[in-house]
């Protein structure tokens, strides 16, 4: 099937007499006939449900749909899109392990990794995802153990090369995870470029209405863990789980039978089965959304790119982006939704514009139907000193602007009205 048919048809596939739309299965645990068998669920020997926080019927086919959609062979959700981050580093690092992450990234995930991990004993080394491969593998410890990036990086819209971040996890044995939330599967599918687990906060473009928090995880399947001595937890018996080899018993689906079992069985960030409910309508019209988004997009930055007011625009899918060729070859669809810009004025300008705008909201989510705009510097990049927030490709007078699938007419006449204000 192609994508389109993924979004609409992939994940819950109804018998004869069953409900045609997904069913929410709004329970805890589910009974079996004999404590046999329920032995064999939890030596993961037989396929079925005994606890929702491990895995319930709602949440597995909105998880074999993004796996469909992503060219992976299985995929987790997890609670939120920051939980998903979490466990996928730490079901391959623990204490004295070490994280090679573009600078590019998520507020959040630039603190989890730069102070949370660091709690634990996990290091991290941002490097600048435009560098070279030679100055990349500079970063690379002994005891790395994946490499990190965005697609397109949250708000610095820097976009990944792919390639080059596989080639440098790939030339040390280490897996490269790959943040996709911004472009999604629509736009780029990045295990097709050598990524080997991908990473979404469901709660932006696949949820795309705002109303349900979540995160998946998605195992490419591609990458080598059984003999890997980098990584002896995935070839040695697990005592925590009945002696499971995880690389031995479960071939290419090691990395994420690891991750249910062990990270989710103990840290319990399970996404509720409304939540996936919700996040598998929203799926279903991802493939007619995010061409819009783009379109959109394109149209109002070309728009800003020709405004008086606006000091600089920053949009991959403009000709005159540093990231054209980049764009061309993973996102040759398009660029996703979400502009940055800067105004006249700095500071107090981006301020009163935000303050102008009419259609577009002020709020702290990005990446839905509607149109917002935010001011990161002061809201979800706070945590970082203003040498962060450059190093990152966050100017304090950037303005994060996500464009929605209204009219782009309308939009456009909406930053016009307000920048008049200025």
């Amino acid at each position: 099937m192609k994508i389109e048919t993924k979004c609409v048809q992939e994940g819950y596939k109804p018998k004869n007499g069953e409900p045609r739309v997904l069913p929410i299965y709004q329970s805890t645990t589910y009974k079996y006939d004999s404590a046999d068998y329920m032995g064999k669920l939890f030596d993961l020997e037989a396929e079925g449900f005994f606890y929702t926080r491990l895995a319930n019927p709602t949440v597995a086919c909105v998880e074999e749909k993004i796996a469909k959609l992503e060219g992976g062979v299985g995929a987790m959700m997890t609670s939120a899109g920051q939980a998903a981050t979490l466990i996928a580093v730490m079901t391959i690092a623990g204490a004295g392990d070490h994280i090679v992450c573009s600078a590019a990234v998520y507020g959040g995930t630039f603190n989890l990794l730069g102070v949370t991990l660091k709690k634990f004993g996990i290091n991290v080394t941002f490097v600048d995802p435009d560098a070279e491969l030679s100055v990349l593998e500079e970063a690379i410890r002994p005891e790395t153990k994946a490499v990190l990036g965005e697609t397109i990086a949250n708000p610095a819209l820097n976009v990944l090369d792919i390639e080059k971040f596989a080639a440098l996890a790939h030339n040390h044995n280490i897996p490269l995870i790959v943040d996709n939330t911004f472009a999604t599967p629509i736009l780029c599918r990045p295990i097709e470029y050598g990524a080997d687990i991908v990473i979404h906060s469901t709660s932006k473009y696949m949820d795309g209405h705002a109303v349900s928090l979540g995160g998946v995880i998605v195992d490419g399947g591609c990458f080598k863990w059984e003999g890997n001595e980098k990584f002896p937890e995935f070839n040695i018996p697990d005592d925590s789980y009945h002696g499971v080899t995880y690389a031995k018993d479960f071939g290419n689906a090691a990395f994420i039978t690891k991750a249910r079992a062990q990270l989710m069985r103990d840290l319990g960030s399970a996404p509720s089965p409304q939540n996936a409910f919700l996040l598998n309508l929203g799926l279903e019209t991802l493939h007619l959304r995010m061409p819009c988004h783009s379109s959109n997009a394109l149209k109002v930055a070309k728009y800003l790119e020709n405004n008086e007011k606006i000091t600089w625009i920053n949009y991959p899918g403009l000709e005159s982006s540093k990231y054209k060729k980049l764009v061309d070859k993973y996102l040759p669809n398009g660029a996703s939704g979400v502009i940055s810009f800067g105004i006249k004025g700095g500071r107090e300008a981006c301020i009163k514009f935000l303050d102008s705008l009419k259609l577009a909201a002020i709020v702290t989510h990005v990446a839905d139907a509607r149109t917002c705009a935010l001011h990161p510097a002061s809201t979800t990049h706070r945590q970082m000193t203003d040498e962060q927030l450059i190093a990152g490709g966050i100017s304090p007078d950037l303005v994060r602007f996500s464009v929605g699938i209204e009219n782009a007419d309308d939009i456009i006449a909406d930053i016009e009205q307000a920048l008049s204000e200025i």
